[in-house]
């Protein structure tokens, strides 16, 4: 729900957490509150419904946004899509690039380089991001290969953005802690 008077949204905000530690709703939050009656955000959802439990969490986030959201579904090119969708007058959320690693490194395409892709994007973002990302490497080190390639890549992933940044917040127990704000 838009409010009254908007407040007004860093270009690049990142907001980090565990699973289920309120980031997206925080998020959404953040877009809602910076639009003005009868404007529309986009959200990007990078999650694709591979089960049935996948496919219940999309339902219910969203159910859980209203009439103000565009969503559109960008499993893998999300440079191409913040390039084609953020505006000033349209602020963008993207839930979430973890998941959008994960699908980057099923297709097998090379990782490093589609992160400074969605980083340089970033850069010439002209207008509001909230990207979700989860903290993957606060937990016990994986004990494969893959996952630990993966949790390395996320970290490395989350660093470049978080530097990228205007502000970044730490989602825990659906409590922000922010982290950096450079427009405080």
């Amino acid at each position: 729900m838009a409010s009254s008077a908007p407040v007004l949204l860093p270009r690049l905000t990142l907001v980090l957490g565990g699973a289920r530690s309120g980031k997206s709703r925080y998020g959404e939050g953040l877009i809602e509150a910076s639009l003005k009656s009868g404007d529309r955000a986009v959200y990007l959802a990078t999650a694709e419904a591979g089960d049935a439990e996948m496919t219940a969490r999309i339902a219910e986030h969203k159910q859980r946004r209203g009439r103000a959201w565009l969503t559109l579904e960008e499993p893998l090119d999300l440079a191409g899509a913040l390039t084609r969708h953020v505006k000033p007058e349209s602020p963008v959320l993207v839930d979430c690039l973890t998941l959008w690693l994960s699908n980057v490194m099923a297709a097998g395409r090379d990782a490093g380089a589609e992160i400074a892709g969605l980083v340089q994007a970033l850069g010439r973002a002209a207008g509001p991001v909230v990207l979700v990302s989860n903290e993957v490497g606060q937990g016990i080190i994986p004990d494969n290969a893959l996952a630990r390639f993966f949790a390395d890549n996320a970290g490395r992933m989350n660093q470049e953005v978080a530097a990228a940044a205007d502000r970044v917040v730490l989602m825990s127990a659906g409590l922000p802690l922010t982290l950096k704000d450079e427009h405080a």
